[in-house]
């Protein structure tokens, strides 16, 4: 059984594609999977795979350029809205996650991921300098 027949074989469980070759992503990730609750959550690292699509209507370049979660119902979700799912998942974030729905925060949030993401690459390596000192 390969990783992704696993991940189709876990209902009920959130799917979350994550780039594994950014620092950024993979700090995030690994403190998502640290938290209690993490085993209701598929963690995929789209940068180790070699096999779009990712399920339908998402391909490896597309995860890669922005955070995805499938949802039990196979629905994809991306962006701040993406994290606030992960959010209400994990029972140490839910109040966050809560929090984030209101529309005003939620549309910051999403305002703030996109200001984030064409300067991913310079904040990965400010973090990988800061974490080596």
């Amino acid at each position: 059984m390969t990783k992704l027949d696993r991940i189709s074989d876990n209902e009920g469980s959130l799917t979350v594609y994550y780039d594994g070759a950014c620092p950024i992503c993979r700090f995030e990730i690994a403190h998502y999977q640290q938290c209690k609750g993490s085993e209701r959550l598929e963690f995929v690292d789209v940068a180790a795979l070699d096999l779009p699509p990712l399920g339908a209507g998402l391909d490896r370049d597309t995860a890669l350029a922005r955070f995805h979660i499938r949802q039990p119902d196979g629905s994809l979700v991306s962006g701040a809205a993406a994290f606030v799912k992960v959010w209400q998942t994990l029972p140490g974030w839910r109040v966050w996650g809560k929090i984030a729905t209101l529309p005003p925060l939620l549309a910051l949030l999403e305002a703030l991921y996109r200001a984030v993401l064409p300067v991913r690459s310079v904040l990965s390596k400010m973090l990988i300098r800061i974490l080596q000192v």
